[in-house]
């Protein structure tokens, strides 16, 4: 192809999956004319926060997320018919390892994109041109890097294929003056955090530590985060979309999460995080990618590998285990020496624009 190629990127998951996506599409965007997005409705903000892109599109795929909606032939085909209309040259669908790409590149060739490609271990037939096979153990965002590259698209000169967003809002007036650690006890799927309880001691232990805590959390998520806050922590429940909190994580010293959409969102603006990780899934695959890191959880409790999204254990000994001392000396190990590693590390532009 004598000319750049307008190039369309599927993720059809949550924010977390779109934001790791995020290496992928610059990669692709620096490579493209034009590079659009088809995400499902929870990962459209993400994709709008990435750098590179240039329209995204939007689908509720049946065959994706927890509470999929019908098969409709009106909306299957409204969707053939955008993507018909976007004159794409090529397309790479991601998907995490469990996933299966072809549903999706089924749609896009009757939509007419000529070229197809993503990671399968099933037989694709005419459905990819590219049928790219994705190496074990591979972090999902490096996954994705891999077959843009396999496509023949390449991350820019300089560009160290980190999670990025774009420079968030100024969040002062939210988070209020002086430094502050961020808790997100909140997840899509409750074995990935803290029982509430167990995040509200956490909470109080590390206010009496001396450290100001900011409790971060959805609209639906009001009554977690008031409880989890108590009278120790500033409470923002419901008060911040994705850019915002992209903001408040962006100016905080550090995050403490489980395996869910905001940690991966502190990745990207490059604050440490303490993963809160439940070993349901591989943390080999999901762990915040990039960024300073502390692990806690047990990755050998009985639920390991099982996907449940609920604890099948009593008790939720994977994370609420974890004692207090173990969460202090991780946030010690963080942010003891941020003077000395601000000057280590690049400068992180979402990180910088927050200050």
């Amino acid at each position: 192809m004598s000319r750049a190629p307008r190039t369309l990127v599927v993720r059809l998951d949550s924010a977390g999956d779109v934001l790791l996506a995020g290496p992928a599409v610059r990669a692709v965007a620096a490579g493209s004319a034009h590079t659009a997005v088809l995400c499902g409705p929870l990962g459209e903000t993400a994709a709008r926060l990435l750098p590179g892109v240039r329209e995204v599109l939007v689908h509720d795929a049946p065959w994706v997320g927890f509470s999929p909606p019908e098969v409709r032939r009106e909306a299957v085909g409204e969707l053939v018919d955008r993507v018909a209309a976007g004159r794409f040259d090529r397309a790479l669908v991601l998907a995490s390892s469990h996933q299966s790409p072809l549903p999706a590149a089924l749609l896009l060739k009757m939509a007419g994109v000529p070229w197809v490609a993503a990671d399968s271990e099933h037989y694709p037939g005419t459905l990819l041109d590219l049928r790219h096979r994705r190496a074990p153990a591979r972090h999902e965002a490096e996954a994705a890097l891999d077959l843009a590259e396999a496509a023949g698209f390449r991350l820019p000169p300089g560009d160290d294929g980190a999670p990025r967003v774009l420079p968030p809002p100024d969040t002062g007036a939210l988070t209020g003056t002086g430094p502050y650690l961020v808790v997100h006890p909140g997840a899509a799927v409750p074995a990935r955090t803290w029982s509430p309880a167990r995040a509200a001691r956490a909470v109080a232990a590390l206010s009496a530590a001396g450290h100001r805590v900011v409790v971060t959390g959805g609209p639906e998520e009001k009554e977690l985060t008031a409880t989890v806050a108590g009278r120790h922590a500033r409470d923002l429940g419901g008060r911040t979309g994705l850019p915002e909190l992209a903001g408040v994580l962006a100016r905080a010293r550090a995050v403490v999460a489980g395996n869910t959409g905001p940690a991966h969102l502190a990745a990207a603006v490059g604050t440490p995080v303490i993963s809160l990780f439940a070993p349901v899934v591989p943390a080999v695959h999901w762990l915040p990618h990039r960024v300073p890191l502390v692990r806690l959880g047990r990755p050998d409790a009985p639920c390991a590998g099982t996907r449940a999204r609920v604890c099948p254990v009593p008790g939720h000994p994977c994370l609420d285990s974890v004692s207090d001392a173990e969460v202090l000396k991780a946030v010690a190990s963080l942010t003891a020496g941020e003077a000395r590693t601000a000057g280590d590390r690049p400068a992180h532009p979402a990180r910088e624009a927050a200050r």
